[in-house]
């Protein structure tokens, strides 16, 4: 198997997608990763491949991972160009011929994949978002690469994704729907992780402490959920709010800007606000907080923070986007975009944590990282098989 990578940078898909692949070679099959870009910069931050999660965890993992080398300033639904050069074509046939069957880390390699002259082989597209009228040129590369039979399949992590690219126009029968799941080891409540990540940060054992894990991107809705941070820090004395992810940083002057605009004369509020950046350790800052926010406006699918927080058994608050009221289910709280109901949330949240423990313990198994391998392998051999199934004597030759 080889999987293509737009390119290596912060965000749920690629943390996802890394974790089947993984999964999917501890199971016994072989498998490489090519990344068109090397870096990017995204989110206010540089991001090298080499600095990666995700690129560590694969190629620990016996994983190869190679590179065209591009480096470029990517932004939402955009492809960094469609062109390529010779040598980055046949780095990429050469990738392809030693490949069965082909996964793109969403449509915007296809944009690549889709270029005459490269080795046919079938492909698999990972689909995360439930936007695809945003995603700029990639939704008709899609509709292209399905129409020559290239894409014999796309996998939708949520359902509100195969139902808005079915709504785009790609047929129903190449969406298959595996929701996302995580490694329930690693992501578990954890009294002592708890009590040290507190400590590590200074916040009081007693705090209650909400953590926003997030990229700084428009669909997130960061103005948003800093107004219902206001709310909540002037309600609660005691509170903590962590922010985390790439451009969650001293660094990022927009994030400081809109910090600004939502406290105004209660700037003094903010003090209590962490900007955490990216977290190589989310299952302990999950584990110390007490509520996952997100509250985000579009564009999701099945936003892998609030299960990673859900297994640590922090309670989720989320607005109704893509499938995370059905995630959410009675386990936490769904609120309109609000901040004042957003930051009441919380607060119940906060308070009825340990009324939600039962229900987020047994919810366990749905949200297995084992389950979703098992049903990604399942449907790759079922794409190998129907690839070298040799014709019958009806079909021709």
């Amino acid at each position: 198997m080889l999987s293509v990578y737009e390119g290596f940078f912060s965000g749920g898909a690629r943390i996802v997608h890394s974790d089947v692949v993984l999964g999917l070679a501890e199971g016994g099959q072989s498998h490489q990763v090519l990344s068109i870009h090397g870096e990017v910069r995204r989110e206010a931050t540089r991001q090298r491949m080499e600095d990666d999660a995700c690129y560590r965890s694969l190629t620990a993992g016996g994983v190869g991972v190679t590179s065209l080398g591009r480096s470029a300033g990517l932004v939402d639904g955009s492809v960094a160009a469609s062109v390529f050069s010779g040598p980055e074509l046949a780095e990429t046939a050469r990738s392809m011929a030693a490949a069965d069957v082909i996964l793109s880390l969403k449509e915007q390699p296809l944009a690549l994949l889709n270029q005459a002259g490269l080795p046919r082989r079938p492909v698999v597209v990972g689909l995360h978002r439930s936007d695809p009228e945003n995603q700029g040129p990639a939704l008709d590369e899609l509709k292209a690469a399905i129409a020559d039979g290239t894409v014999v399949a796309c996998v939708c992590c949520a359902e509100s994704t195969r139902a808005a690219y079915e709504a785009a126009g790609i047929p129903g029968e190449v969406l298959h729907v595996i929701p996302n799941g995580v490694d329930l080891i690693r992501f578990r409540p954890d009294a002592a992780a708890r009590l040290a990540f507190r400590a590590s940060v200074g916040i009081p054992a007693s705090a209650p402490v909400i953590v926003f894990a997030a990229r700084y991107a428009a669909m997130k809705n960061v103005p948003l959920f800093l107004r219902a941070a206001r709310a909540f820090l002037a309600r609660e004395p005691e509170g903590q709010v962590l922010m985390c992810g790439a451009g969650m940083n001293d660094t990022n002057p927009a994030l400081w800007a809109d910090i600004e605009v939502a406290f105004g004369a209660d700037r003094h509020l903010a003090e209590r606000i962490r900007l955490l950046g990216v977290r190589r350790d989310m299952e302990t800052v999950y584990a110390g907080s007490d509520v996952v926010a997100l509250t985000s406006a579009s564009g999701e699918a099945a936003p892998l923070c609030l299960i990673e927080g859900m297994m640590c058994g922090a309670v989720p608050v989320t607005t109704d986007v893509g499938d995370s009221a059905q995630i959410v289910g009675d386990h936490g709280f769904v609120t309109p975009q609000d901040p004042e109901a957003v930051a009441l949330a919380w607060t119940a949240a906060v308070a009825g944590r340990a009324g939600f423990a039962p229900a987020l313990a047994a919810s366990r198994e749905r949200f297995s990282r084992t389950r979703m391998i098992a049903a990604y392998a399942a449907l790759l051999d079922d794409v190998h098989l129907e690839a070298t199934r040799l014709p019958t004597q009806s079909e021709p030759l």
